[in-house]
């Protein structure tokens, strides 16, 4: 029997695809894409909230659930999670020999921080100095959470499609006594490539992504934002450094206001795309604090992941169900189509100001 030979072509053949920062394969089917769509449809979210909503806890001068009564702020605002994950002082859980039931101790501390004052400012509608601002708090925290906690985990959950219960724009920061299981694995990879290459991964990866020129959405002369080779959600992007910088609290200034102005374009080209305010979860990952300061650095380069729902519109999005749970995440459009689509989209004007 002969087969008839192809060739392949990357946006029309499925193929699997290797995530070197977590040692798991995404299967990419481009061909889905010209499927029929008559599953769930999300409500398109609109940036149409009013500046302020007195029943909103995160709002200036509003009393929260606990009691408190939040400060008239006119920038930033953190306070501790009313109802946090973690806590400081709990009692560890009971040794076990059993391998099949193991439990370990998990301290830390769970921080809301509030972004601007109105409600309707979120992070692609804010300038690049109220930005700025937001990481120079984001940097604040991070220094003095590190000196305890093992991790830090700055992540913000935009959009109800993404879980956000308060539409109010605004981040969490966990701090936690251990390495949670993303990060380990992270961990391990960027230290094993680097012990074999002498290098560190995303280094390198951003130095051939810059030649390839394939998958790149924005750069500057201190970042590069690119819808990663190995993406698993449709418009996925790793915002990374270009200086080897390997923890938020290391940035030069530089760093800072070119940080924000990337951050201000990457998230209106978001917004643009299918014209709503785009939903999607962000977080920060380097190298680790705590006990784990002293350790080698050099492994990590600093960067920051966005992963965003929505698939072909406003209302269509991507669920991880079925084959993506019992076997492995499954993606419809190419990295390259991805990025090659963002690339195109405005992200110096707002759709809301045309």
């Amino acid at each position: 029997m002969h087969l008839n030979k192809m060739d392949f072509v990357p946006t029309e053949h499925q193929h699997t695809r290797l995530n070197p920062l977590t040692g798991q394969w995404v299967l990419v089917c481009p061909h889905r894409m010209q499927r029929p769509w008559s599953g769930q449809e999300e409500t398109p979210q609109k940036n149409d909230l009013p500046e302020f909503d007195p029943s909103n806890p995160l709002c200036p001068g509003v009393v929260r659930g606990n009691g408190e009564k939040n400060p008239i702020y006119q920038s930033t605002f953190v306070f501790t999670n009313d109802f946090p994950a973690l806590l400081e002082n709990v009692p560890a859980p009971p040794s076990s020999d059993d391998p099949l039931f193991q439990a370990r101790q998990a301290r830390g501390t769970c921080r809301v921080m509030c972004f601007h004052p109105k409600s309707n400012k979120t992070l692609p509608v804010m300038t690049p100095k109220e930005i700025r601002t937001v990481i120079d708090e984001w940097i604040r925290q991070f220094k003095d959470l590190m000196v305890k906690y093992t991790w830090v985990q700055i992540f913000e959950n935009k959009g109800a499609a993404m879980g956000c219960s308060n539409p109010h724009p605004h981040c969490q920061i966990w701090a936690c006594s251990y390495m949670p299981t993303e990060p380990q694995t992270k961990d391990q990879h960027l230290r094993e490539y680097y012990a074999k290459h002498g290098t560190a991964l995303l280094d390198d990866y951003v130095a051939k992504e810059l030649v390839k020129k394939e998958r790149i959405v924005i750069e500057n002369p201190d970042w590069l934002v690119v819808v990663p080779y190995w993406a698993a959600w449709p418009f996925e992007t790793m915002l990374i450094s270009r200086n080897k910088v390997r923890r938020i609290c290391d940035l030069s200034q530089q760093e800072i206001n070119n940080l924000a102005v990337v951050i201000k374009e990457l998230t209106t080209k978001y917004d643009n795309l299918f014209k709503c305010s785009f939903p999607y979860s962000m977080g920060w990952h380097g190298a680790p604090t705590g006990d784990l300061t002293d350790e080698d650095v050099n492994p990590w380069t600093l960067h920051a992941t966005y992963y965003p729902p929505l698939l072909r519109s406003a209302s269509i999005r991507k669920f991880f169900v079925g084959f993506e749970l019992m076997c492995q995440t499954q993606r419809d459009l190419t990295a390259e189509q991805a990025a090659d689509r963002l690339r195109q989209m405005d992200g110096r004007t707002h759709y809301s100001l045309h």
